[in-house]
């Protein structure tokens, strides 16, 4: 694996959990009733890091009522997961 690819995926697992620990303070804060983040900041975030969000969703059990989320974040997922196997395999052919 090259040291590109390597770093990529570094980087692309510490946004996942920087978007994950994002997710859990907006859940903590809406425990005790507190300044929310927004859910435009929050869907930001899941562009960039959509396994994170998702993940972050369940294990909070935090915004999986509402359809922007449960269906938004998957639909990101697919998009991010598309478009990496059509950069990877471009790549290597």
């Amino acid at each position: 694996m090259s040291t590109g690819i390597k770093a990529f995926l570094i980087a692309y697992v510490l946004i996942n959990l920087a978007v994950f620990a994002f997710y859990g303070i907006d859940k903590a804060k809406a425990v005790r009733n507190e300044w929310r983040i927004s859910e435009k900041s929050l869907m930001t975030a899941a562009l960039f890091g959509a396994p994170g969000a998702l993940i972050a969703m369940f294990v909070f059990r935090h915004k999986i009522r509402k359809p922007k989320f449960y269906i938004g974040v998957p639909v990101i997922l697919i998009a991010e997961a598309a478009l990496a196997i059509f950069i990877f395999t471009k790549k290597a052919g």
